[in-house]
């Protein structure tokens, strides 16, 4: 790939988002009931191939009992509001009221409120009984301290996600996580990220990790890139770290990780393309968070929202289009691909002419930047 000149003393790598690409049909079709989306990570299968992010807007514990139920998976943020307050119903209400001058302050005091181990346990435990996949999200911050509440608890698949993660995070104030030596001591699959490059994603496949997120500031609530100047265009960060995924297969002998697209996934479309250039699955954040019967009620905020120190967050309203179910299963009225995520992903696997995902990821793509206005 030819780099760009940006000045004499500066040089860069041309890179594309999901709007830059396009999917190609081949020679062949199928019909859309023909077409397997079936995701398999470790000993776990999902009719979908979708996590629910474990941001509060998006999953509560009855929520991730619903994206079990429908055949995804999802992702309780064990940081949250969930595991700070008993009846954190209140909270959430007001965070939707709150003035957007006031918003980040308030949503700060908020989430001073420590986090209690026994809530960990009691939100896992009210997922298990309802006999769907347990996942629980934690920051690396937090992971050592948390980790074992919450495996004791169990958790069928551990998240470890943060804005970036590293396997070589380097710390003269804290013992940083060793990553390779905790998920060795874990019974339980890792999915571990955000990464957005070929070589920080190689690096977290080789500490063991089952699954890697790719993504960096790509979210509808993020402002990273406008805070701290730092971007991952996701069609180029997908295929990177697709590419990480391929090179550690011939390493390892044979072990593949999964690639998972955490970010700038806002509708069909994007799910699409994702998985043309390599993902396995999607994270979907502000997608879910328009479900009638999301935890946000209609508002989409994250963790980088409250950040006691520097916020790279906002509050946004995302509005409610359709409950969940119709969000992911249809049907749809809108023809702007928020809704019925799935039926749109059968049918551009269809229309393509490709039976499942692996098959899928080899589907001819084009550089064709859209502008939709």
């Amino acid at each position: 790939m030819n780099d760009i000149e940006i000045g004499r003393a500066k040089r860069a790598r041309r890179v594309y988002a999901f709007d830059d690409i396009a999917v190609v049909p081949s020679r062949r079709t199928r019909d859309p009931q023909d077409v397997s989306i079936s995701w398999t990570i470790d000993a776990y299968t999902f009719d979908i191939p979708v996590l629910a992010a474990p941001m509060d807007s998006v999953v509560s514990p009855s929520t991730a009992i619903a994206m079990g139920q429908l055949g995804g998976l999802g992702v309780l943020d064990l940081e949250g509001l969930w595991t700070r307050y008993e009846d954190p119903e209140p909270l959430f209400a007001e965070i939707r009221e709150l003035p957007a001058d006031g918003a980040t302050k308030r949503m700060q005091q908020i989430y001073s409120e420590p986090i209690k181990p026994e809530l960990v346990t009691a939100r896992l435990a009210e997922i298990r009984a309802a006999g769907v996949p347990v996942a629980g999200a934690l920051s690396p911050q937090r992971t050592k301290e948390l980790s074992k509440t919450v495996v004791d608890a169990g958790v069928d698949l551990f998240v470890i996600r943060g804005t970036t993660v590293s396997a070589e995070h380097v710390s003269k104030a804290v013992e940083p996580l060793n990553l390779k030596e905790f998920i060795y001591e874990l019974d339980v699959p890792v999915i571990v990220g955000g990464a957005a490059t070929y070589t920080a994603a190689l690096h977290l496949m080789r500490t063991g990790a089952a699954g890697v997120l790719v993504g960096f500031g790509g979210g509808a609530a993020s402002t990273t890139r406008a805070s701290l100047g730092i971007h991952a265009p996701m069609a180029t960060a997908v295929a990177d770290v697709a590419g990480a995924r391929r090179d550690y297969m011939d390493e390892s002998g044979g072990r593949y990780v999964h690639v998972i697209a955490d970010g700038g996934l806002g509708t069909s479309g994007d799910i699409v393309k994702a998985i043309s250039v390599g993902a396995d699955a999607v994270m979907l954040g502000s997608t879910l968070a328009r479900a009638t019967d999301a935890p946000g009620g209609g508002w989409h905020w994250g963790a980088e929202a409250h950040h006691s120190e520097l916020p790279r967050g906002n509050r946004v309203e995302v509005g409610s289009l359709a409950p969940l179910k119709e969000i992911l299963y249809g049907p749809s009225s809108a023809a702007d691909g928020r809704v019925n995520l799935m039926g749109a992903l059968r049918r551009s696997m269809a229309t393509t002419g490709y039976s499942d995902l692996k098959e899928f990821q080899r589907v001819e793509v084009v550089v064709a930047p859209y502008n939709a206005e």
